[in-house]
């Protein structure tokens, strides 16, 4: 039986249960310390993962939990479709989240408070508002006994956090079966609005952004080595001074603004709709029309490089033989070698670059039956809106499933007010997501997977 149009009291249902189970999620500290060390892994994994395997299991569905080191699971579940010679569809959203400290929030960052109709909470935008929805849409479905119209294959990832290493990127080196007959994947930090001044009505309107992009990252240490000795003596090969030399050089160089396919069309898009034009020659004059999205498409105009870690020395009066500092290099699509290149080039002769985890570049079609697909489900939702590609300046779990030659997309659909710094609050202080803007989402994602 294909997904039918859900009665009154079952789309009420399905949004409240996004909410609930979103707030259930919060309630679950997952914080992700980051590494590979068991003591800094997010102790709570376990315990989402068993809330979500908790309550397929309760409308009848039977998941599958993939455990990449004890305490790392990650839970998958199966729907199949009316056309099983169809690519399939992988929703997916990842369980942990980085840490909070409750000293610097207003409320319990573990507390799962509506306030005024936000829902606050570590990982209310970053990202368990998207596993509420999907785990909210997967349980009407099975409720419904419905069949979508292909395979959907929702995916709740451990440690995409601390770079996908125990979650997305094992289970696709170490399962590839699973992804075998899927083609398309959606999951976070896409298909929330911002809103422009629209020319045509001069009224505003919203536009949905939809991430079909994604700049790549690699994450890893400068090496300094020089002499040790005598901190009393002069020492012309000391490590710390030649780490702060390629640190000065690397702070100091201006990487180039280029505009890549995906950032084009959006601001084309954002011109078509404003008739304001964009100039390349000074972007910035336009950025401030992109309102919360603003953040994340700056940084998407160029590559990037920042120093995150220092660690030398072990005694005040002791040269130390090495030094090391902690690098994050965010490189636009196709730019890795030349970035990495650049790299060891300001780096100097002296200093290794050391990369420790590597996050591909994505860039999925900007047309397409499932982009359509995702367009109409908003627009059906929200009539008048817009809907815009863009390139997202962070990286998902899309990485690794682009790698098998899924096509991933940034979409959990998300009604933002107007005046709402959305990307700060991605790992910020207070995150919060307008309750109202779940509940679209739920109902925008059932529209998707009806019609997918």
């Amino acid at each position: 039986m294909p997904i039918a149009d859900p009665t009154a009291a079952e789309l009420e249902q399905l949004q409240d249960e996004a909410v609930r189970l979103t707030q259930e999620l919060i309630r679950i500290d997952t914080s992700n310390f980051g590494g590979n060390d068991p003591e800094t892994w997010g102790k709570g994994e376990t315990e989402a993962a068993d809330h979500v395997v908790a309550q397929l299991r309760e409308v009848g569905l039977e998941p599958e939990v993939y455990e990449s080191a004890p305490g790392r699971p990650t839970v998958v579940v199966t729907l199949p479709g009316e056309d099983r010679e169809r690519g399939g569809l992988i929703i997916h959203g990842h369980l942990d989240v980085v840490p909070a400290r409750a000293e610097d929030w207003s409320v319990d960052p573990f507390g799962g408070e509506i306030r005024d109709g936000m829902l606050y909470g570590r990982g209310a935008v970053d990202m368990k508002d998207m596993v509420g929805m999907m785990l909210a849409l997967v349980r009407h479905i099975a409720r419904t006994g419905a069949t979508p119209p292909r395979d959907l294959r929702l995916i709740f990832f451990a440690d995409e956090e601390n770079g996908s290493v125990w979650g997305a990127k094992w289970l696709v080196a170490e399962h590839p079966e699973l992804f075998e007959g899927y083609t398309e994947a959606i999951s976070e930090v896409g298909g929330y609005s911002i809103t422009l001044p629209e020319q045509a009505t001069g009224e505003d309107v919203r536009a949905y952004l939809v991430q079909t992009a994604e700049k790549g990252y690699a994450w890893g240490r400068l090496r300094a080595t020089g002499r040790a000795g005598h901190g009393s003596v002069p020492n012309a090969e000391n490590a710390i001074v030649r780490l702060a030399r390629a640190i000065t050089a690397i702070d100091e160089h201006e990487f180039p603004i280029e505009y890549v396919a995906s950032v084009r069309a959006l601001f084309d898009g954002v011109t078509e709709i404003t008739g304001t034009a964009w100039d390349e020659e000074d972007v910035d004059a336009f950025l401030p029309l992109l309102g919360g999205a603003r953040q994340f498409v700056t940084g998407t105009l160029r590559d990037s490089a920042n120093i995150t870690q220092l660690d030398a020395g072990y005694k005040v009066n002791v040269i130390p033989q090495t030094a090391e500092a902690g690098f994050d290099v965010r490189y636009l699509p196709g730019h890795l070698d030349e970035v990495l290149d650049l790299l060891r080039k300001l780096a100097g002769e002296h200093v290794e670059v050391v990369i420790d985890n590597l996050g591909v570049d994505t860039d999925a079609p900007r047309e397409g039956a499932l982009y359509d697909a995702m367009a109409a489900a908003l627009q059906a939702e929200d009539p008048g809106s817009k809907v815009l590609p863009y390139c997202l300046s962070a990286g998902t779990d899309n990485k690794p499933l682009t790698q098998l030659g899924i096509a991933g997309y940034g979409f959990t659909p998300l009604q933002l007010p107007a005046d709402l710094d959305f990307a700060p609050l991605f790992h910020g202080i207070d995150e919060r997501v307008p309750v109202d803007a779940i509940r679209f989402g739920a109902r925008v994602l059932l529209r998707l997977v009806r019609d997918c």
